[in-house]
Parts: structure tokens; C-alpha cells; sequence
């Protein structure tokens, strides 16, 4: 830092400005030296200055310290007003930012740099002091950086930028109670919905911090605060769930004792009127009695409520089979999350219980999601976000990925999984409603829920998600999510959920689209008050997910990514599941008690059942009794507001979307094709197909998989030929037995999920054009490919078999970004292959050729795989698979490398993910190991 105070070069000059205001002025004080500092800033830079540190050092007993992120952003924003900003850059000197999201803010508010050295000095200590051990000061030092720098680009990576150049000054922030007008002078153009406390409630705040600081100065250590932000401390953060709350839980469901969870209701919604939740902050009103006998029963009520989306692999098999029996034997519904479901649990077992997720999740990464998996459902679930990661794909650690896990998954043992975050196959709402199309083809039966975060313009994408024909919409508060979460997320990421579903509802009702769209809620809902507050604000589904738990013996260690749940939850270990004690009454009860405490408020109000109730946010209103003085300027009319819309205008759901299936090609085909898909005998058909055509194979894989299971039909028994060009997601979820030719090229999504089914894309022998040269199929090619075979005669666009885990492919040529994220299968492609190959590849493999045998190291991502020279296995494979695209699609490009193979085999080379090979390694050794035993 001392480098750049006093550099001498003839291009930079760096001027240090301090960001201490006078205390004893107080909130005068801080606003003249916030003023000053723009005209100290200006005075240097017209000077000549070009690096301005803006330094807190310096405090003393009568100098405290501006907050960091309001003098640099006043700076940023100051200077820009004045035409000077980018003149300088800025460098922060301060001993406030510790945690990712700190920096994240500073840098998003125009910082150009950042010295945390009160960090340092407090690891420089606990080194000095053997606190931390085995490592010098600057490694402990460069260990927190990194830390930091991925914190930074995993946030930077959830909104899309790539780039901190990019990121700088983009203030991708919404203020959660600030002031408009204190918004407006030192955080220009960031959101702020619900107003709140200004520079005055601020400097309190300080002066507040500041003087116990000094009052404790001579005594023996000044005592800091326990903190407990992230786990529950005695004496630190409040948290509602804590010891307290939870035991009382635990004791209601397990007595089935209706008073004891009227204590624990009541500790929670006390806790939430002291400032920990928006919904805390309402008051009910406009009471109008009527008995309870007439509101609508608890049986009715409960079948509007669903667990949330928590994968078998998160949690154990005995919790996540738990909610299943729970909520099916009371018509609720429960969530299979992201990380698919063993087909076993589709039917009742012997005891009749039945383990089947109502929910089937699909995700950005789709794992595990077949089209027998897709049958099986009563909704589907498109995870485009999730409440507490906003932005991120789901993560499982490699030791929770066991064979089982694995097999559930379509993956490979031991080896971590990570799930794109939405904007690798979503970029629109065009693709999105491909996708809707896709799942509806797939089960015509089943809901099409598409999950959105709250957010600022939620209202706008919801009113697009219900024209892109979603079933339901479901808005997640950021709240919720398990000890899973990365801590960033966990605090930082989202908000609350009341934001967005008042968003949601005003919009929807204001377009007239709320009554084609069920509008759901979740995040953190722990009591039939947190569900009267969201059904009066628009919502007429609930999930719940972290309450549950509780219920079913959760006690809140937030270790669940450490595979050490003591209580057999959020583990795989087979010893630590035996202490899991769980059953589903207790989750009946559970549900059963918010549904009561749901019936008294709603006879309280006067509404005879949940539709009457839905959006009737005038019977709610801010709570007068709250008097602390940062709640002063709180403004919840926004969220209040009730849109003044003509009576025929609906404010629930009261008709379904229209799919448009009727003209769908499949239809057709299953009309022609009974002798193939009932009585497994081998047919084949002919048809001509148009770029109209969408998701050809879904609706006939779903009949398929309705009548024979995940297994399908024996190989190849229905053979179809298709002439012409293919619209979208041509085979999309194609299962077993179904054996699809295009002669002539496809649209994007080409084998969609792709569950084990044969799909060929043929150039016509009448072009005059080379296949090798010329695309075939276009982008995002084998999305989630579960099994099967694809041959593609030509060139595909980019992001070739993305999250494939288990299919096989041959192509001539790909685009940018092939094989990403890719778990299982094998790809084989023999042309032309664009940048970022591999990026968070981490199964299946890979085989390149190139004309002349040399590969451009740049093309590759090489974070997680290696390059190799083929074995004598590999090259007996690569031969198979060519040799099988010259039967299936006569491709001149494959004859040409087989007729000169002895030459042509040394232009191959292989891509190895390491874990995958890792993996490979222990389970040949265990395989070998059981030989022996």
C-alpha cells in the first residue's frame, strides 16, 4: 500500500483522503464530511491525482469513521455528477470489509481496489500468536485473498459478467430499508422499495458503536460481540429457530399436541415482529368474524402445501422418503429436488406407503431426469433459480456422491457434482417456454412450475413466465435453504420473499394473468401466520422446507455439506442415517397445525376458504405498535397495494393454461405405431417433418414409459424416418427402443434429455454441400442426455452435450463451450471444435481428432481435466463408434479417418476429467477387491 501513497512516476500520482467526520457534530458532522470529501477529491484530481485512497486510518476519540461503502460510492457518485470520474481510480484503505459480499459491494459501487488491513493485521496476530498454525504470515494472508477472489467471481458468475472491469460500478443491489432520499444523494439509481432509515439513524448507529469502543478502551479488552450470524450463539444474533423453538416443535409433532405448538407458533411470530422479517412488521385488521366450522377444512387447506425442493443426496434417503409418505398420505405434495429419484419409489411399496415425489425438480442441470422419471410426476418443477443461491447451480461434494447416490444421478461415484447455474441453457423466455413445451409433451398430466426468485422486476418475469404458459410460478424468498448454502448466499443473496410476491400478484392481476398461473410462495414459512401474510399478498400454494425438517428431528447444525448430521438427515453415512428418527406422522402433525392456526386467522378475517382469501392485502397493515427508531421510516405501502382492476378481472386461479398439443406430430405417430409401443414388435415408419414440429418423441416416450417402465422397449423396435427440417428438441426424452433419423438438418435442444433412445441427424445424399462443413443441428445439443446413442452427420452448434451423463455422440464438428458440465457417456468429435471445451467437465470422456494431430492447448478448460494419448481401449471404441456412423449415416468424413486408420489413429487425443479417473481408479480397485473376497 505504502508503494502506491508515495509513487514517484510520471503517469500516476496517488493522493490519500480520509473518511473520518468530526463525532462530536454528529449527524452534521458526518454529512459536511461526506460533502467535503467530493471537494477535496475534485480539488486533487484537477491537480492531477489519478489514484484517490479513500483511508479510515486514523481514528481517534474525537474522529470516527464514515462507513466504508457510503464514502466510496458518494465518491463515485459524486464525481461522476461533477464529469470527472473517469479520471481517477479508487483504492480503498479500510479495516471494515471481512467477508466476500463486503468486498462484492465496494467494488460494485465503483472501487478499484481494496486494502483490508485490519484482516491482515488480525491474521498477522493469530500467526505471530500460533492461533493459526503451520504457515507463514503471507500464505495465511494469500490464503484469504483467494478466498475472497472466489467469493467475488462466484458472485460475479451468478449475474452473468465475466469480468471485474464489468462488474465495477454496476451497483447490482436492491437496498433493503434506506431511504429513497438518501438512496438517491449517495447511492444513485439503486432500487429501494420500502424506504427506511436515512444518514441521521446512520450516524446514530456510529456514534452508537464508537463510544462503547472508547468506553471499554482502558479496561481489560474490550468485550466484542458473539456475532452468531450464520449459526445460532447463545447471547449472539437472533435467530428463530434456535434451541427454544425448535424443542417445542419437535415436542408438538411428536405428542400430537395442538397447545405446544401454539407456543413454539407464538415464539416464532414474536421473534418475527422484532425486526427479523417484513411479515413481522404487519398487523392483521378489518376483523370480520365468522365460526370456524365454516371456514374450509385442514384436510383441503393441506393439499395446497408442498415440502421443498431438498435432492436425495443433500438429504438422506430415509428423510427424503419421509416427506414423500407424508405428504402423499394427506394429498399434499413433496419436492424431489434436482438430484433424481430411484424409479423403485414410483409405485406404493408392500406396507402401502408410497415414496414418490409429487414434484419432480428439473434444473438447469437435469440430473437424473428421464422420461420415466418425468411420467411419474404430478407437477415438474424448472429450477431457473432458487431462493438462498440466487443464480447458482446446486453442489454435492463428492463424498455424499455414493453408488447409490451416484446411480440415482446418472453419475459416477465419489466425484462431485455441480448443476449450471440457469443461464446455460435459458437465455430467454423463448427458450424457457421450449422448455414448458418440452416437460408438457412429456406429461401431459403433470403441472409445469417454474421457480423464480424475489427479486426487483419478478412481476415482469412472471407476467412472461405465465405467457410462456407455466402452469404455476413459484416466487422463493431468500431465507430459506439448508446449511448447504454457500455463506455468501446464505445472508447475502435474494430477498425476502413478501417483496416478491406482492410483485408477482400486482403484476400478474394488472395484466390479466393471474388466472391462468397458480401463484406459490416459499422461504422460511414456518407458521399458519407466515401463510395468512402470503396468501393476503397473492399467494394460493405454500412450500415449506427447513420446518419440516425440524419436525422430522433437524437441530440446525448447519454442517450439511460435511456429511456429518448427527441426527441422519443431511448425510449418506450408513451409521450416522441409523440415528435418523423421523416418521411421518410427525410431519402430518406438523402441516396439520399450520393448517389450524391457518383456519382460526382466516375465521378471524372472515374468509370461508383460501381462494376468497388470495390477494386481499387490504386486510393486513403495518404495525403501529413497532417503536424502534430504525422501523421509523419503514413504508410497506408498496407491498400493500392492491391493484383497482374491473370485477371480471380474476385475483387467483380459476382457469388452466392452453398447451396447444393438439397438432402435435406424436400424436400421429402413437396412432400408427400401437403394434411397436403395446406388443413390443418391431415397426418402422416414415413421416416428413417441419421446423414446426417441436419435442417429436416426447409425447410418444411418455406413452412408452407409462406402460413398460424405465426399460422401455427391447433396441431399435420402433424405427422412425423423418424427412425435412425439425423444429426444437427433436427427441427430446426419446427413451428406450425408439430409434429417430432426421434426413436433413435440426433445430436446437436435438436429444433433449435423451433417455435411451437412438438419434441420427442425416445430410441428404442429394447435397452437393461437405457434411463436415456445415451445420446439422443447432445449439445446446444433448442437454441432460441420461442414455442412448446420437450420430450426427455434420457440424452442431455450441454447447454440445452440456450435463450429458450418460449418452454417447458422434459428431463432425461443435461450437464453443462442448461437453460443459459434463458428469458421464462419451462424445466423439471428429472435425472443427470451438473454445472453452470441458468447462466444468467433471465424467465421461472425451476423444478429439484434428487433421494435422495438433490441438491448441488455448481451446481447452483445463481446470478439471487432463489430455491424454489413447489407449488400446480407447482406440477399439473410437473405431466402434465410427464405424457405427458410417452404418447409421453413411458419413464420408468417418470413412475417410477409418481408410487411413494406422495413420489417422495418432491424431486423436482423449479428455480425462482427473476426479473421473480418480473415481474409475477406486471403483476398479473395489470391484477387483470383491473378486477376491
Amino acid at each position: 500500500m505504502d508503494k502506491i501513497k508515495y509513487i514517484k512516476h510520471n503517469d500516476y500520482k496517488a493522493v490519500s483522503i480520509n473518511t473520518l467526520y468530526d463525532v462530536a457534530k454528529g449527524h452534521n458532522g458526518l454529512e459536511a464530511a461526506l460533502d467535503q470529501m467530493i471537494v477535496e477529491i475534485e480539488k486533487v484530481v484537477d491537480d492531477g491525482a489519478n489514484i484517490i485512497i479513500l483511508s479510515d486510518r486514523g481514528v481517534s476519540p474525537e474522529k470516527a469513521p464514515i462507513p466504508m461503502l457510503l464514502a466510496c460510492s458518494h465518491a463515485h457518485h459524486g464525481l461522476k455528477k461533477l464529469k470527472k470520474r473517469s479520471l481517477f481510480g479508487i483504492i480503498i484503505e479500510s479495516a471494515e470489509p471481512r467477508e466476500p459480499h463486503h468486498f462484492s459491494l465496494l467494488f460494485g459501487y465503483g472501487a478499484s481496489a481494496i486494502n483490508p488491513y485490519m484482516v491482515n493485521e488480525i491474521i498477522t496476530h493469530q500467526v505471530e500468536n500460533d492461533i493459526i498454525q503451520g504457515i507463514s504470515v503471507e500464505k495465511a494472508i494469500d490464503n484469504f485473498n483467494k478466498a475472497i477472489a472466489k467469493g467475488i467471481v462466484k458472485v460475479m458468475n451468478k449475474i452473468g459478467i465475466s469480468t471485474l472491469h464489468s462488474y465495477r460500478g454496476a451497483q447490482i443491489f436492491e437496498a433493503l430499508g434506506l431511504n429513497e432520499k438518501f438512496i438517491e444523494t449517495y447511492f444513485c439509481k439503486t432500487a429501494t422499495r420500502i424506504e427506511g432509515i436515512g444518514l441521521y439513524e446512520i450516524e446514530k448507529e456510529i456514534n452508537k458503536r464508537f463510544h462503547k469502543a472508547y468506553s471499554q478502551e482502558n479496561l481489560a479488552g474490550m468485550p466484542l460481540e458473539i456475532g452468531g450470524d450464520y449459526r445460532w450463539r447463545r447471547d449472539g444474533e437472533k435467530h428463530m429457530l434456535n434451541p427454544a423453538s425448535i424443542a417445542k416443535l419437535q415436542q408438538a409433532v411428536r405428542q400430537n399436541k395442538f397447545e405446544t405448538y401454539g407456543v413454539y407458533s407464538k415464539l416464532i411470530n414474536e421473534q418475527s415482529e422484532k425486526l427479523m422479517t417484513l411479515r413481522g412488521m404487519f398487523e392483521f385488521s378489518s376483523f370480520d368474524p365468522i365460526p370456524l366450522e365454516e371456514v374450509e377444512p385442514w384436510t383441503e387447506i393441506v393439499k395446497r402445501f408442498k415440502t421443498g425442493a431438498m435432492s436425495l443426496g443433500s438429504i438422506s434417503a430415509e428423510a427424503h422418503e419421509n416427506l414423500a409418505i407424508a405428504m402423499n398420505r394427506i394429498g399434499a405434495k413433496s419436492n424431489s429436488g434436482e438430484g433424481g429419484e430411484d424409479p423403485k419409489r414410483f409405485q406404493p411399496d408392500m406396507d402401502g406407503n408410497w415414496k414418490n415425489s409429487a414434484i419432480k425438480q428439473v434444473a438447469s442441470g437435469r440430473f437424473g431426469v428421464s422420461s420415466h422419471y418425468l411420467s411419474s410426476a404430478k407437477e415438474i418443477q424448472i429450477k431457473m433459480a432458487q431462493g438462498a443461491k440466487p443464480g447458482e447451480g446446486g453442489q454435492l461434494p463428492g463424498p455424499k456422491v455414493n453408488p447409490y447416490i451416484a446411480s440415482v444421478r446418472n453419475s459416477t461415484p465419489y466425484v462431485g457434482l455441480i448443476s449450471p447455474p440457469p443461464h446455460h441453457d435459458i437465455y430467454s423466455i423463448e427458450d424457457l417456454a421450449q422448455l414448458i413445451y418440452d416437460l408438457k409433451n412429456a406429461n401431459r398430466e403433470a403441472r409445469v412450475n417454474v421457480q423464480l426468485v424475489s427479486e426487483v422486476g419478478v412481476g415482469t418475469i412472471a407476467a412472461g413466465v405465465a405467457k410462456a404458459k407455466a402452469d404455476v410460478i413459484l416466487i422463493s424468498g431468500f431465507d430459506g435453504g439448508t446449511g448447504a448454502s454457500p455463506l455468501t448466499s446464505l445472508k447475502h443473496a435474494g430477498l425476502p420473499w413478501e417483496l416478491g410476491i406482492a410483485e408477482a400478484q400486482q403484476t400478474l392481476v394488472m395484466n390479466d394473468l393471474r388466472s391462468r398461473i397458480v401463484l406459490e410462495c416459499d422461504g422460511q414459512m414456518k407458521t399458519g401466520r407466515d401463510v395468512a401474510i402470503a396468501c393476503l399478498l397473492g399467494a394460493e400454494e405454500f412450500g415449506f422446507s427447513t420446518a419440516p425438517l425440524v419436525a422430522s428431528g433437524c437441530i440446525m447444525m448447519r454442517a450439511c455439506h460435511l456429511n456429518t448430521c448427527p441426527v441422519g438427515i443431511a448425510t449418506q453415512d450408513p451409521e450416522l442415517r441409523k440415528n435418523f428418527k423421523g416418521k411421518p406422522e410427525h410431519v402430518i402433525n406438523f402441516m396439520y397445525f399450520v393448517a389450524q392456526e391457518l383456519r382460526e386467522i382466516m375465521a378471524s378475517l372472515g374468509f370461508r376458504s383460501i381462494n376468497e382469501m388470495v390477494g386481499q392485502s387490504q386486510k393486513l397493515n403495518m404495525n403501529k405498535a413497532i417503536n424502534h427508531y430504525k422501523a421509523q421510516g419503514i413504508d410497506l405501502s408498496k407491498i400493500l397495494y392492491k391493484p383497482d382492476v374491473p370485477d371480471y378481472v380474476d385475483t387467483h386461479n380459476t382457469k388452466k393454461q392452453d398447451h396447444g398439443l393438439e397438432k402435435v406430430l406424436d400424436f400421429k405417430i402413437v396412432s400408427k405405431a400401437h403394434t411397436a409401443i403395446y406388443r413390443k414388435d418391431p415397426q418402422h415408419l416414415e413421416f416428413d417433418i417441419k421446423n414446426t414440429n417441436r419435442s417429436v418423441g416426447a409425447i410418444l416416450s411418455n406413452e412408452i414409459s407409462k406402460i413398460h417402465g424405465a426399460n422401455g422397449l427391447p433396441e431399435d423396435t420402433l424405427s422412425i424416418h423423418f424427412k425435412g427440417t425439425a423444429g426444437q428438441s427433436f427427441g427430446a426424452f426419446a427413451t428406450t427402443g425408439l430409434f429417430l433419423k432426421v434426413i436433413g438438418n435440426c433445430n436446437d435442444y436435438f436429444g433433449k434429455g435423451l433417455s435411451g433412445g437412438k438419434l441420427v441427424a442425416q445430410v441428404p445424399k442429394e447435397a452437393t454441400f461437405k457434411a463436415d462443413e456445415n451445420i446439422i443441428i443447432g445449439n445446446v445439443a444433448l442437454y441432460g442426455a441420461v442414455t442412448g446413442e446420437a450420430y450426427i452427420n455434420g457440424v452442431a452448434g455450441e454447447r454440445f452435450c452440456v450435463r450429458n451423463s450418460g449418452a454417447t455422440a458422434v459428431v463432425e464438428g461443435i461450437g464453443d463451450h462442448g461437453c460443459e458440465y459434463m458428469t458421464g457417456g462419451t462424445a466423439l468429435v471428429i472435425g472443427e471444435f470451438g473454445r472453452n471445451f470441458a468447462a466444468g467437465m467433471s465424467g465421461g470422456i472425451a476423444y478429439l481428432y484434428s487433421d494435422d494431430g495438433t490441438f491448441d492447448d488455448k481451446k481447452f478448460n483445463l481446470e478439471m481435466v487432463e489430455l491424454e494419448d489413447l489407449t488400446d481401449k480407447d482406440f477399439e471404441k473410437v473405431q466402434e463408434l465410427l464405424n457405427n456412423h458410417i452404418d447409421y449415416t453413411n458419413s464420408s468424413r468417418a470413412k475417410s479417418i477409418l481408410k487411413d486408420w494406422k495413420e489417422n489413429s495418432r491424431k486423436f487425443i482423449k479428455v480425462m476429467p482427473t476426479d473421473y479417473k480418480r473415481a474409475l481408479e477406486i471403483l476398479a480397485k473395489e470391484a477387483e477387491e470383491a473378486k477376491i473376497d
